[in-house]
């Protein structure tokens, strides 16, 4: 006789396992990679759909203010900047049970505007350009098509809006395409702006 089998879904697909027996050991699951990418961590600027299952009145769609936060009712004021979706969900689902009956909130991302970088200066397609992931220096500047015939490559200045970072710094591109320096390709972090002179 067969063993039982178990229905799962991986990949839209429904497969079936056999269920563990008598005697049988089960095996754990394999741990997270630790090359996973990082959770989408929630920015001024950025736009979400907070969804409250049952209670339309409160599901609505919210702007992250530049003080990092946003309004919901009942709750009011509510920390978003420098969360996960996940993170920020759990939140509002906890604080809403002194008002809701098993309120079940989902918070999903619907413009990521706080993952933005802004190239300037002499490139041939200056813009706004999204942050998808890692980005250095010569991947932002390839999206803006490459310098002008009058770009002064050895003093591209990166600004970046930090605690303790007030100046802007410089990257050296000859420096990078003549000696191989990749210490000059410095990754991107939101925000940035990159401005080749």
């Amino acid at each position: 006789m067969k063993p039982a089998r178990l229905p799962f879904v991986v990949g839209g697909f429904l497969l079936a396992c056999p269920l563990p027996t008598a005697g049988s050991t089960l095996v754990a699951p394999p741990a997270p990679l630790a090359n996973a990418p990082p959770s989408y961590v929630v920015g001024t600027g950025d736009v979400l759909q907070i969804l409250v299952w049952k209670e339309p009145e409160l599901t609505r769609e919210v702007n992250v203010r530049l003080d990092g936060r946003i309004t919901m009712p009942l709750l009011g004021d509510v920390m978003a900047a420098g969360r996960t979706p996940t993170d920020l969900g759990t939140e509002l689902t906890r604080s809403l049970t002194r008002f809701v009956e098993a309120p079940l909130v989902t918070v999903a991302v619907t413009q990521a505007n706080s993952t933005r970088i802004f190239v300037l200066g002499q490139v041939k397609t200056p813009g706004v350009f999204p942050l998808g992931g890692r980005m250095t220096v010569v991947q932002a500047l390839a999206l803006a098509g490459g310098f002008t015939e009058f770009a002064k490559t050895e003093r591209i200045l990166i600004i970046r809006d930090e605690p303790g970072l007030r100046a802007p710094f410089t990257v050296n591109f000859k420096r990078l395409e003549g000696d191989n320096d990749l210490s000059q390709n410095v990754a991107l972090k939101p925000g940035d702006t990159i401005v080749v002179p």
